[in-house]
């Protein structure tokens, strides 16, 4: 079952109907009126305007655009981010998301290669933004996070389970919470420490992503230069791919040379839909 975030009244209120307006937005209605979107949120268009734009940041219309297909070229024109200059400037310190990240720490090299052998992995479903997201996490921090809006549950549970086969898993959302709460922006001043297990090529990687700022994007090939590898292009890609903790280590801010989305795990939709937020928040 997802667990709804606990929030106040109002933010909970204001969560679920955004939700609900993102997901009519991204499954075809890019082209709809103010008039439709806030019929279907039971809403006057006013107050549905005014709710959707002080919470996304920017107008139901101007958040419909973000969407289009054109919008990855026009962030890679607009605000590509080389991982150099982000370090350098600072920039990956910015942001609510790269907030988040003042802890995380990975696995050795030998504890991976148990495949979680005397790991004990907490996991939950929570309500998102994009949809139900299965949450994992150790007594160090959150090490997975998926969706489900494409996917589904089953095959997502079975998606992360696989990863660390030796593992024991053991559903506990209470525990897990207040990370959540912080990961998703719903918790003022409160950190979601990450634990990041995988390969030492895959987590080099993830750290690179770690330096991309909200609302930017980069190349995969920009990631294997950063990294040291300039030709591991196809590796950077596969390991890009592999990212578990979704969102937070921000594998949908990778893209293809010419714009393209390039793939995503969980599904391409859900990947338009968090630049699109992305974007918006960050003009808004």
């Amino acid at each position: 079952m997802t667990t709804p975030l606990p929030q106040p009244a109002s933010e909970s209120y204001h969560f679920h109907v955004m939700r609900r307006a993102i997901d009519l937005i991204d499954n075809g209605g890019t082209d709809m009126t103010l008039d439709t979107l806030a019929r279907a949120m039971d809403m006057s268009p006013a107050h549905f305007q005014r709710l959707f734009s002080a919470w996304v940041g920017v107008s139901p219309k101007r958040y419909q655009q973000y969407l289009t297909l054109d919008h990855a070229k026009t962030l890679l024109a607009q605000r590509f981010t080389t991982l150099d200059a982000a370090t350098e400037s600072g920039l990956s310190g910015t942001g609510r998301l790269h907030d988040l990240f003042l802890r995380w720490e990975a696995m050795s090299p030998g504890e991976f290669a148990r495949k979680g052998a005397g790991l004990i992995i907490y996991w939950g479903w929570f309500d998102s933004p994009f949809g139900p997201s299965l949450v994992m996490g150790t007594d160090k921090g959150l090490c997975g996070i998926g969706f489900a809006s494409e996917t589904g549950e089953a095959a997502t549970m079975d998606d992360l389970t696989a990863r660390w086969p030796n593992a024991q898993f053991e559903e506990n959302a209470d525990r897990l919470r207040p990370w959540v709460l912080a990961a998703y922006g719903s918790a003022a001043n409160e950190t979601a420490p990450l634990y990041l297990i995988g390969a030492p090529f895959q987590i080099k990687v993830w750290e690179a992503l770690l330096q991309i700022p909200s609302g930017h994007v980069t190349t995969y090939s920009e990631i294997a230069h950063s990294i040291g590898h300039p030709k591991a292009v196809r590796a950077v890609g596969t390991a890009v791919g592999r990212n578990p903790i979704s969102l937070l280590i921000p594998c949908h801010r990778a893209l293809r040379k010419s714009g393209g989305l390039g793939g995503y795990h969980w599904g391409l939709p859900v990947k338009r839909s968090i630049l699109a937020w992305e974007s918006a928040r960050a003009d808004g």
